[in-house]
């Protein structure tokens, strides 16, 4: 709903100020006491067969349709082979702090599931691990030293996604690098190349896909040269990996800074675009310091489990 349809509506049954009141009239300790036994009286009242019938009505509460034995041992041999390329594996919470997407990026919290308790369902790892960096370069536990980690975790996602394949809840690996500028670009040189090693790693000698490419995308927030820059190191520290560079400087999708990148693989003959990352700015507006850095990845875990398992 729009918020001029939910204002409507709730002049209607309650006065026009009540949004208002609900939205900057209560403490958020006091909207939490209030929603909470909202909810209470909604279900105190909920019989056995209403509650079946929700289940079946409701497509965000479904199992997965992949083979849980399989995935779940895939997850951690995926887990291991990320350790293996230098990246902290962790064990993300369900659940992330209210606005943990829509707070640093150009994301609408319709497309998030809100929870209580100031809290939303997970829907990016990567967020989460923004917050988790900072909280712990805030509270001195990293040094100066870059941080890296990886997960393979659940993500929920509330907005209508059609397509084969395509479900409300999945899980996506993901990469994570974090430090500070040192200069020359170096951050983002090897953040850069260690990610590409990793995802050629995981895709030849995990997957074993037919072959894999690289395509390298301009974007807005680093000086013009800065893509071309990256490319060109790419080219002499990893000759063998086939990197392409597209699109032209300044464009500007408001979500990576200065570079975006792609990552392509073949499976009998079929493209199939896999994953994705690229510099963002999270960091930097969490702990307000620009001198902070942030490189991330994410690739379809379930969504190769499916090509795999033949159900593309």
């Amino acid at each position: 709903m729009t918020a001029d349809i939910i204002r409507s509506m709730l002049a209607k049954k309650a006065g026009p100020e009540i949004l208002n009141v609900l939205t900057e009239g209560l403490s958020g300790t006091d909207l939490n006491s209030l929603l909470l036994e909202v909810f209470r009286l909604r279900t105190s009242a909920l019989s056995a067969p209403e509650l079946l019938n929700r289940y079946q009505r409701n497509r965000l509460v479904k199992p997965s349709d992949l083979p849980a034995l399989e995935t779940r041992q895939a997850e951690l041999e995926v887990l291991r082979l990320f350790s293996g390329s230098g990246f902290t594996p962790v064990d993300l919470s369900p659940v992330s702090i209210l606005g943990s997407c829509s707070a640093l990026g150009p994301v609408n919290q319709h497309k998030v599931l809100s929870a209580l308790r100031g809290t939303e369902v997970l829907a990016d790892s990567t967020n989460a691990i923004a917050l988790h960096y900072a909280d712990l370069r805030e509270r001195k536990m990293l040094g100066d030293n870059t941080a890296r980690f990886s997960v393979v975790q659940r993500h929920v996602r509330s907005q209508a996604i059609t397509g084969k394949g395509f479900t409300p809840h999945f899980r996506v690996g993901c990469l994570v690098t974090c430090g500070r500028d040192t200069g020359s670009y170096q951050f983002e040189k090897t953040a850069l190349s260690e990610h590409l090693k990793a995802m050629h790693t995981l895709f030849t000698e995990y997957y074993h896909v037919d072959h894999i490419g690289f395509r390298l995308q301009h974007r807005a927030g680093y000086p013009d040269n800065f893509s071309a820059a990256m490319h060109d190191h790419l080219r002499a520290d990893l000759p063998d990996f086939k990197v392409t560079l597209t699109g032209k400087p300044g464009d500007d999708n408001a979500y990576y800074k200065g570079l975006q990148y792609k990552v392509d693989i073949y499976i009998k003959g079929r493209p199939y675009e896999i994953a994705d990352g690229g510099f963002v700015d999270w960091t930097q507006q969490l702990l307000q310091n620009r001198k902070e850095r942030m490189f991330s990845t994410g690739f379809g875990f379930d969504f190769m489990c499916r090509l795999l398992n033949g159900q593309l």
